[in-house]
């Protein structure tokens, strides 16, 4: 079969970020293509207008470089502004884009059954990779099966779905059409997509800004005489703008038409069923509506969506997708056979998996070549899992955590110390400073959350993000400073203590506008090592009895970044304090996609420098790599990580 691709999630992200940089380069001679179009047009209706008056002037020279400059400096401040307002406009994130297309948020709490199917789908999923639950959007008015991903990164990612697609398939078939969509998120085709729409809406605004000079002009012709030279500039430039979309099309076709190939390939090693997403392409293929959106924005926003949602284009090149027959070909052995009628249904069974067993292993071996293969590849067994992991936790705390206005009582909950003093000190606080349904619901959930296994503390944070970022400006700040008060209660920070404001800073902070955009500043290792001592200093040191043993695991971290020359110190203790490695991640964060492979490659071997991790630290390493951008799915004990 030819899904049995392996992703490499570094060499994807750095495969996007070039390409990135390629449509900036088609960018831009797209610019000086429509610039010289505009100016040649200008030129001769220039000429034009000399020759008919007699003047003497005329066809004497095809070069003047101040109506060259000019024209330069309009066009390409036009193209740029309307650009950079379409990106502006979804900077915000996913939601903006699902907004725009029509959608609404399905409720954290809704008790509808088939959006409740979609939203366990994608808790399931996003604890299975490793990233934050996204929030989900329905396109109510779409009859047609699609769904999209959107966003710049995983912290403002969502997921949209049309009422076709929620009405006419089945769990499994959902569940490949989201699993898709979870990998263009981890394979960082969303910003990219983002980045498209405002390029080709640079290059529309030439267009509509010459049917605008064409229309006023006409309609005012009578009262300025003849300004045919005009209208016919007007039309001239508008035919230029329309040219640059044809060819912003087909650059949006080149970049998403293997992409999609690539997500069907991903999802098929995330659900280890071909027969889930195969199903949802064959019914939008024999369904009336196919994928087909009804949306004014299908048009640009086309490249976003699981299927084609445009009417059939006569040029196959200018799709966005690749034909629906292909990619079911590749994922379906027996498509043809069935397509001949030899076969009345394509069956291909998923393989039965035998059950994870994690609770009650306090620590597993570790091997870090396998820990970053795993990055933003989750399997089969990561879904199976987290879905297991989802049906034992108490159905108290699975509503509570959906509900906008309980949610941050569970986080609260979490953070009670179990020293008995600590926590009356701790729910004191609470009570003198969160409202008194809040302080209700933590009295409520105290006895139920006590219950909850280690394993499941960190999910229920992930599953919580949804409906945390409900919340106000103000009453984010509240949060925020209620759970650094609660984490400061006993003057000293555990691993789980430090691991949820890592996902909280991460996460939410981004939602409120918090953390500003990342920009890569580091290209290659060397420049990134001073970064790399302190974060290295710091993980030897918490894992640690004494300094010699830090030393070890110091080096251990060290060598994998091929420190042969001994360039990397380990820091004094007394400088290894929260701080230093909360800024060391936020730089490390800054790096591209092959130098963060290499930095939290010496990050696990670190951290698992004495041949086992707890479960404790298995979180603290996927919160790091989460810190920088870097999924990891669950360990999963009994399995060599």
């Amino acid at each position: 079969m030819a899904v049995a691709n392996t992703m490499d999630f570094f060499k994807s992200q750095d495969i996007a970020r070039r390409k990135t940089s390629i449509l900036v380069l088609y960018y831009c001679l797209a610019v000086v293509m429509i610039i010289l179009a505009v100016y040649a047009a200008a030129m001769m209706l220039f000429q034009g207008a000399m020759v008919k008056s007699g003047s003497e002037m005329a066809l004497k020279t095809l070069w003047n470089p101040e109506l060259f400059i000019w024209i330069t400096g309009v066009t390409s401040a036009i193209v740029l502004i309307g650009s950079i307002f379409k990106i502006s406009q979804l900077s915000s994130g996913g939601a903006v884009v699902a907004e725009m297309l029509g959608g609404l948020e399905i409720e954290t709490n809704t008790r509808d059954l088939n959006q409740r199917k979609i939203l366990n789908i994608v808790e399931e999923m996003a604890i299975a990779s490793g990233l934050p639950v996204p929030r989900v959007f329905l396109l109510d008015d779409e009859d047609g099966i699609n769904a999209f991903a959107a966003g710049f990164s995983p912290s403002d990612a969502v997921i949209g779905v049309t009422r076709g697609c929620i009405n006419q398939l089945n769990r499994d078939e959902l569940q490949g059409v989201i699993a898709h969509e979870f990998s263009h998120i981890l394979n960082g085709d969303m910003k990219l997509n983002i980045r498209l729409m405002g390029v080709l809406n640079g290059i529309l605004v030439i267009g509509l800004i010459g049917f605008w000079i064409f229309r006023s002009t006409s309609r005012s012709r009578s009262k300025k005489g003849n300004a045919l030279p005009i209208i016919l500039f007007g039309v001239v430039v508008w035919a230029i703008g329309y040219i640059g979309v044809f060819f912003g099309k087909l650059i949006k076709s080149a970049v998403s038409r293997q992409r999609e190939y690539l997500a069907d390939a991903s999802a098929v090693q995330f659900t280890r069923n071909p027969g889930g997403i195969a199903g949802a392409l064959k019914k939008i293929g024999g369904f009336a509506g196919g994928s087909r959106l009804a949306t004014e924005h299908a048009e640009e926003a086309s490249h976003f969506f699981f299927s084609n949602g445009l009417a059939g284009s006569f040029i196959n090149l200018m799709a966005t997708h690749p034909p629906i027959e292909d990619r079911i070909s590749r994922l379906d052995p027996f498509f043809e056979m069935e397509r001949a009628g030899q076969l009345g249904v394509s069956e291909i069974a998923p393989p039965q998996l035998s059950e994870e067993r994690v609770a009650g292993v306090s620590s597993f071996a570790v091997n870090p070549d396998r820990v970053i293969a795993s990055v933003g590849v989750p399997t089969s067994s990561h879904v199976k899992y987290a879905a297991g992991l989802i049906s034992k936790m108490p159905s108290e705390v699975v509503e509570a955590v959906h509900e906008p206005h309980s949610a941050g009582a569970v986080i609260y909950a979490l953070l009670l110390d179990k020293k008995v003093e600590l926590r009356q000190q701790q729910l004191k606080y609470l009570s003198g400073n969160v409202d008194a349904d809040v302080s209700d619901h933590i009295l409520r959930l105290i006895p139920v959350v006590d219950e909850i296994g280690n394993v499941s503390k960190l999910p229920l944070v992930d599953m919580a993000i949804p409906a945390l970022k409900k919340m106000t400006n103000s009453q984010y700040s509240d949060f925020r400073t209620h759970v650094d008060a609660l984490v400061a209660a006993d003057k000293e920070i555990d691993l789980f203590e430090y691991t949820l404001q890592r996902i909280i800073m991460c996460h939410l902070e981004s939602a409120y506008g918090r953390i500003k955009p990342q920009v890569i500043r580091y290209q290659d290792i060397k420049s990134v090592l001073p970064v790399c001592g302190k974060l290295l200093s710091c993980l030897a040191y918490w894992g640690a009895d004494d300094e010699e043993t830090a030393k070890r695991a110091f080096d251990s971290g060290a060598g994998r970044l091929g420190d042969n020359r001994g360039t990397l110190v380990l820091s004094h203790l007394d400088q290894c304090g929260m701080p230093m490695l909360d800024e060391a991640l936020s730089q490390a964060a800054d790096s591209a996609p092959m130098v963060k492979k290499r930095v939290l490659d010496a990050c696990v071997a670190c951290i698992a420098a004495d041949g086992t991790v707890t479960h404790e630290e298995s979180e603290l390493i996927r919160a790091i790599a989460d810190s920088m951008g870097c999924p990891i799915p669950p360990f999963l004990p009994g399995k060599l990580n």
